[in-house]
């Protein structure tokens, strides 16, 4: 993976900071990277182009039981094209260079389609059309254009996918197996899914706390038991921290963060008991 973005010419530090602190506490997308222009109606960006974007999200779809369906998970690594346009036009081009990149990557044209509704919608200085794409019936992810209402010249283009959804629909391998491979057995999916999440969070220096984003830490990590820890957590964080790390440099190390999750946890038990 870290090949294939320096064949692309993207840099290490294409991410934005996953401590955003702006208007969410972490970043939940990529196209936060054209806040300026969007947002602020001005000319620059805090990044633009091909950007792999580990994120943090609690919006996935979940069963009647409160677990996430397959397809989901509480961190990702949102892929997306995000830069300003000049017209329609490149809008086009954009969604024209994706199939291209989707072929290559095995996912033949007749079986890719495009869905929605071209009604505007708007959302404080923003507005914008969303068209979703999807493979067979397997949605992968959506092509947005956007502007600043105020200057609707300053226009923007954000497509977006996870990582993982299209990894899983071009390998059709089971979800749980896709995700964490030999150790999909090892504790239930909350579990792994909970010890994945906060190891990109502490791996970022993300520290559990009251509020803020240490706030999230804390609630991601208090899905977890004393005896989930025992279950080889260890093995887990370390698998975790070098898929993120294939993204992203994480600053901390992965036994420092199997320390914070031990500490938080053994904490969390005192307390409640």
């Amino acid at each position: 993976m870290e090949d294939a973005f320096a064949a692309r010419g993207v840099p290490r530090d294409a991410c934005i900071p996953l401590r955003w602190g702006r208007e969410t506490e972490l970043a939940i997308s990529a196209v936060q990277a054209l806040d300026p222009l969007l947002k602020d109606g001005r000319p620059v960006t805090y990044r633009s182009g091909f950007i792999p974007q580990p994120v943090v999200r609690f919006t996935g779809e979940r069963d009647a039981t409160g677990e996430l369906l397959d397809g989901y998970l509480t961190s990702f690594v949102n892929v997306s094209r995000v830069q300003p346009i000049q017209s329609i036009d490149e809008y086009a081009a954009v969604l024209d260079d994706w199939l291209y990149v989707l072929s290559r990557l095995g996912f033949h044209a007749r079986h890719l389609s495009l869905y929605g509704q071209l009604k505007v919608w708007h959302r404080r200085q923003v507005a914008g059309v969303t068209l979703m794409f999807r493979h067979l019936d397997l949605t992968l992810g959506d092509i947005v254009l956007l502007w600043n209402r105020e200057n609707p010249q300053r226009m923007a283009v954000d497509l977006g996918t996870g990582l993982e959804r299209l990894a899983w629909a071009r390998t059709l391998r089971s979800w749980k197996e896709l995700i964490f491979g030999s150790l999909a057995g090892a504790a239930p999916a909350p579990t792994l899914d909970a010890l994945r999440t906060a190891t990109l969070l502490l791996g970022n220096g993300i520290t559990p706390a009251a509020r803020g984003a240490g706030g999230v830490t804390r609630r991601v990590l208090g899905a977890m038991t004393p005896g989930a820890v025992g279950l080889g957590a260890s093995a887990v964080v370390r698998a975790s921290h070098q898929y993120w790390t294939t993204i992203t440099p994480l600053p901390v190390p992965w036994p420092a963060v199997t320390t914070a999750i031990e500490q938080e946890v053994a904490r969390r038990a005192a307390t409640c008991g």
